[in-house]
């Protein structure tokens, strides 16, 4: 009679098994899995793969640097400008990382930081991926994050890509609406100066629909991909809005980060919005020397800005006010003197998903302002393609590809995602270079078939250690006013090389061992040269009796049986 042994409930595979003394028809196989991590990340980096680059360089014989370099590679594969998402990025890929079921998130984003200063550093160039130089021509409208992935991903392919850019310098939003304490200019230099030398010409101060025409952009080039952003900052639409004492977020930023002198001193700025722009606003206007308040008609469970940005706001002592809405700007004599605004309570979610503000009659106060910054949204500026601009004022594309409604027109980044994330934008770019390429080769792109996701459930969680995750360093509060000085440093290599061995390879052989050990059978032997990134072992099936328990001890779930 079978003896029938008690196991841990995990799914393995797609099979049910028991394990017993008489054994059993399954035997193991290595299959890799897909890491959350890059299945939440939205440029598509193999996020694990470089974090065991580095994690793993004892095991290789490599030094840290020869490490970093081949984590660095393998990073920009993807997302060309690495030292910028490491400063501006939400990081989606820790909110769904494995790690957080043991204690805290694999803080990827720091670590990714830290390879595009190194990167810098050691003045790595990007490497094209042949020697070929295409005849087709490709015209990139736009320097943003999504323009210059586009542009990244098909001139490492060979294609002749020139970028045409309405600014005096590139980087869209980039430049023109992030803070050089969240991201320093030469970071964002040496990062585009980077992609350009692949032999991306950047015309500047060449705006497409003015200066040239959408026509003879399609005369000259085999296709263009439109990544003209939305840096058109929307109104708020009540009384008092227009004239001097209230500028758009949008237009407030850009004219810090162009270095035009704004006098703040003393003033009472209210900022209104929940989103990155207003917070950035908020803390710009306080390194002016102004006195600066946020209101936001939902709650701070509602807000879109990222939590640390929200954490840092508060504290710099900037106050935010919720549940109040804007209902008129009050003047005197022309000159803005308060804002009178309405209390607010959320009623049922609207269309974003988050409850509706409802106006609380009878509620209404002015708050003293001497300026007033909206922050409420923004959109494009279709000056000259207005035949691309769709009914709710944006630019409707496949999902896919990014194609749109003109044959051999692509289109990606905030101007398709109505307001995504620069690391949502580096990802439509590339989709979009991917599908230029095989649009003008004149083949159909392959259908992909991405491996099973690895959640926590899968893996033997038991196996891996307690180890905190290394925090990132903040210049202290007082050290930030009236100044644009860097809020968050870089990691040293030592301390982005701790950080890597956190990471538990979810779906990915990285040699714990326990197959080796676990099995009774001898039906696991270790590899004499083993392969970077893939197998380690190898099963001996022959003397395999399928009693799982190489599967059930695999901590990161890389084994299933079938």
């Amino acid at each position: 009679m079978a003896v029938v042994l008690k196991i841990r409930k995990r799914e393995i595979g797609a099979a049910s098994y028991k394990r017993g003394a008489e054994g059993s028809h399954l035997r193991p196989v290595y299959k890799a899995k897909m890491p959350p991590c890059q299945n939440a990340c939205p440029s598509g980096n193999d996020i694990r793969g470089f974090l065991t680059m580095i994690a793993q360089s004892d095991d290789f014989k490599r030094t840290n640097e020869e490490s970093s370099e081949r984590a660095w590679r393998l990073l920009s594969e993807t997302n060309p400008i690495p030292a910028i998402i490491g400063r501006v990025c939400p990081h989606f890929c820790e909110t769904d990382c494995n790690r957080n079921a043991k204690d805290e998130a694999v803080s990827i984003n720091q670590v990714e930081r830290f390879l595009g200063d190194f990167a810098l550093e050691k003045s790595l160039k990007h490497e094209k991926l042949n020697d070929e130089t295409k005849s087709e021509k490709i015209a990139v409208v736009g320097s943003g994050p999504a323009g210059l992935s586009c542009a990244f991903q098909l001139a490492r392919r060979g294609y002749p890509v020139t970028i045409f850019e309405a600014a005096p310098k590139s980087g869209g939003m980039l430049r023109y609406g992030i803070p050089s304490y969240r991201l320093p200019e030469d970071i964002l230099d040496a990062e585009v100066a980077n992609i350009a030398d692949l032999g991306v010409d950047i015309k500047y101060g060449t705006k497409v629909g003015k200066d040239i025409s959408f026509e003879d952009l399609r005369k000259d080039f085999d296709a263009v991909y439109l990544a003209i952003g939305a840096q058109e900052g929307w109104v708020l639409g009540i009384d008092g809005e227009e004239g001097e004492g209230v500028m758009n977020a949008l237009e407030f930023l850009n004219q810090v980060n162009s270095g035009q002198e704004m006098d703040l001193k003393g003033k009472k700025v209210l900022v209104i919005g929940g989103g990155n722009s207003a917070v950035d606003a908020a803390r710009v206007s306080w390194r002016l020397g102004a006195e600066p308040q946020i209101i936001y008609r939902r709650t701070r469970e509602e807000m879109p800005a990222e939590d640390e940005e929200i954490e840092d706001t508060l504290a710099e002592g900037i106050n935010i006010e919720f549940l109040l809405a804007p209902v008129e700007v009050v003047r005197d004599g022309g000159k803005v003197t308060g804002l009178k605004v309405q209390k607010m309570e959320l009623g049922e979610p609207d269309e974003s998903g988050r409850r509706r503000p409802v106006p609380i009659a009878g509620s209404e106060y002015v708050i003293d302002a001497d300026m007033v910054i909206p922050a409420i949204g923004q959109g494009g500026d279709f000056e000259g393609l207005d035949q691309f601009k769709d009914e709710k004022g944006w630019i409707t594309v496949d999902e896919a590809t990014g194609a749109t409604s003109e044959e051999g027109v692509f289109a990606g980044g905030d101007i398709t995602n109505r307001l995504g994330t620069v690391t949502e934008a580096i990802g439509l770019g590339r989709q979009a270079a991917n599908a230029i390429d095989y649009h003008i080769r004149g083949e159909e792109i392959p259908k992909e078939y991405p491996p099973k996701v690895v959640k926590s459930d899968d893996m033997a969680l038991h196996y891996y250690k307690e180890h905190p995750r290394l925090q990132k360093q903040h210049i202290p509060v007082e050290a930030r006013a009236g100044n644009f000085a860097e809020v968050v440093s870089t990691w040293t290599a030592d301390v982005a090389a701790e950080e890597t061995t956190r990471c538990m390879s979810c779906g990915m052989c990285f040699d714990c061992g326990n197959c080796y050990q676990f099995c009774s059978y001898n039906a696991v032997k270790k590899m004499d040269q083993p392969v970077e990134g893939g197998d380690r072992y190898v099963f001996a099936l022959e003397t395999c009796v399928g009693c799982s328990k190489c599967a059930e001890e695999c901590p990161c779930a890389y084994i299933d049986m079938g």
